[in-house]
Parts: C-alpha cells; sequence; structure tokens
C-alpha cells in the first residue's frame, strides 16, 4: 500500500483522538469535582477496576495514582468475583473502567462495594447505562464513534479515558499539597529522583574550585581566575564576602565590544550586580529551571545573609541526566 496514505491514516487517527480528549476537557465540570472530593476523602485505598482494553487503560491509572503517592492498584473485574474483591476494605475509593457500562462481570462488583461502604467512581461512554446508575459519581468518557477504519477498536475511548484519569491523578496531588521532595521520594531510582532529591549544595563548586573576586581586582587578574577556573563565569564579593555580582563570558564579549581599554577596569565596574542565586538546600531541578528561564548558565550559591558559598552551573546538573 502506498505509503503516503498510510501515513495519512496515522494522522487522521491522531487527530481523531485528540479531538475527542478535547471533547472530555470541555466536559469536565461538577461530576469531576465531585469524583475528586471523593478521592479527597479516601482513608484507604484507590481500587481501579476493568475489563479488556478498559482493564489496561485501569492499570494505568492506578499506576499513576501510585506514583504520586496515592494507595492505588489495579484489580482485573473477572477475578475479583473469585477471591481478589479480598483486597477491598471500608474506607477504600473503587473507580471502575467500562465505556458500555454493561460489563457483567463490572456490574456484579458494585454491590459488593456497597456492602463494604465503598464509593464507586464510574468512567463510562455510556451515560444510561447500569454502571452509570448504580455508581456514586459518573465521569462521560464518550466519543461519537470509534475512529475509523474499524470503528470497534477502542482507541478514542481509550485515550479520553487515560487522559481523565491523569487528569484527576494531577489535581488530587496539587489538592493534598504533594511536594516535589515528595514525588521525588517516590521515584528513587530514576533520573527524577536522582534530579529531584540533589540539591545545589550537593553539587556546587567550592574552595579552591570557586571562581571569585573581589570587588577591585583588575580585570587581567580576573580572566587569570576565570581561565583557572574554567567555569565561564566568576563571582565578584566585598570585604566580608557578601556577593556583589557576577562576571560571565558573556560579560566579557560584550565588555570587548564596547570598551578600548578593558584590562584597566575593576571587576565592579564590569559585573552585573545582584544576579539570580540559589541557596545550598534549593533543589537542583528549581536551580535548572531558573537557569532555563532566564537564559543562564550558572547560579552563584549563597547563604540567608548574601555571602559567598560556592557557584553552581547548569552542566553540574545535567550530568545528573547521564550519571556521569
Amino acid at each position: 500500500m502506498d505509503k503516503a496514505h498510510l501515513l495519512k491514516i496515522a494522522h487522521r487517527l491522531l487527530k481523531l483522538e485528540s479531538e475527542a480528549i478535547k471533547a472530555a476537557e470541555d466536559r469536565l465540570g461538577e461530576p469531576f469535582l465531585q469524583a475528586l472530593s471523593i478521592l479527597e476523602k479516601c482513608e484507604g485505598k484507590v481500587i481501579v477496576t476493568g475489563l479488556g482494553k478498559s482493564g489496561i487503560a485501569a492499570k494505568k491509572i492506578a499506576a499513576t495514582l501510585a506514583s504520586t503517592g496515592e494507595p492505588a492498584l489495579f484489580m482485573h473485574s473477572a477475578e475479583a468475583v473469585h477471591g481478589d474483591m479480598g483486597v477491598v476494605s471500608a474506607g477504600d475509593v473503587a473507580i471502575c473502567l467500562s465505556y458500555s457500562g454493561e460489563t457483567h462481570e463490572l456490574i456484579e462488583l458494585i454491590p459488593r462495594f456497597r456492602l463494604l461502604g465503598v464509593p464507586v467512581i464510574a468512567m463510562t461512554g455510556n451515560m444510561q447505562s447500569s454502571l452509570a446508575e448504580l455508581a456514586d459519581c459518573v465521569l462521560n468518557v464518550a466519543v461519537p464513534s470509534q475512529p475509523w477504519p474499524f470503528g470497534i477498536i477502542p482507541t478514542a475511548s481509550n485515550a479520553i479515558t487515560v487522559a481523565v484519569g491523569d487528569a484527576l491523578a494531577v489535581a488530587l496531588l496539587v489538592s493534598r499539597g504533594i511536594r516535589e521532595e515528595d514525588f521525588a521520594l517516590l521515584h528513587p531510582g530514576g533520573l527524577l529522583g536522582r534530579r529531584m532529591l540533589v540539591r545545589v549544595g550537593d553539587l556546587m563548586h567550592t574552595g579552591d574550585a570557586l571562581p571569585i573576586v573581589k570587588t577591585d581586582t583588575g580585570m587581567r587578574q580576573v580572566l587569570m581566575e576565570m581561565t583557572a577556573k574554567r567555569l565561564g563565569a566568576a563571582c565578584v564579593v566585598d570585604e566580608d564576602r557578601r556577593l556583589a555580582g557576577i562576571i560571565t563570558d558573556g560579560d566579557l564579549r560584550r565588555l570587548l565590544e564596547r570598551t578600548v581599554n578593558p584590562l584597566d577596569m575593576t571587576a565592579a565596574e564590569v559585573m552585573t550586580g545582584s544576579p539570580r542565586t540559589a541557596l545550598a538546600e534549593t533543589l537542583s531541578v528549581r536551580a535548572l529551571h531558573d537557569m532555563e528561564d532566564h537564559s543562564i548558565t550558572s547560579l552563584p550559591v549563597t547563604d540567608e545573609d548574601g555571602r559567598l558559598r560556592g557557584l553552581i552551573h547548569m552542566h553540574d546538573i545535567l550530568k545528573l541526566e547521564t550519571g556521569r
């Protein structure tokens, strides 16, 4: 088959899925807030259950909730009636996924949830279904039709379901006041944990590796200090070691463009005063965001009184991605 035609099919499918998710976004409102309120009051676990492709979406939602610190697990609807309901207890919340809303194995679970006092949040594409009628709260994940070519493959409906599940997880995370540090503790072995648990003080250059000059230091000596320390910057301090400014490679280039005798100047005349800084306790990922947002590559590290403690370069943080 013509490759261009196949690519066109793929584009069409993605467009239909994105339009379906946009439609779900437009429907978010009171039912979503009601579901969020139920989850906020959960004193136990969040049980996410479904069958088939909905079951796979349920696994993803459970995994996302767990990754944000919410106790959550996936329960296979068919296995639940054969003993797996033992994981459910009072204080839990159930999220039930069925696009048709008529999945027999899932509907059978609702009375058992009721006996345990477990609230049920339904995610379905059929608002007149048995599941919608029995649930405490219903989130509409309907699509006009499953995308071409066959109209029976749950593509767009699963995309909506997972997207709405993600929205619930993120809203719940914010509602519970989860901090970056808390989130990082749940991912200690990956890149996220390495970047978010490491603080500026763990990476900053100090002692003999720190490029530091006084306000009255001549530019010839400043150049020698910057060349020797090879960090592309020099921190300028006063007599009490309080940070007065910073001189970067960019400052030097601009100085050469506008000054006839730059070596006759002092650090105080060339530096950028009141530069952005970080504390040693600052998370490295926050320092990186600050540097990216302000198009800089280095941050002086000071204490609460403004005294210089070190310097961190963007590359020091980016190295965490490769572990080198």
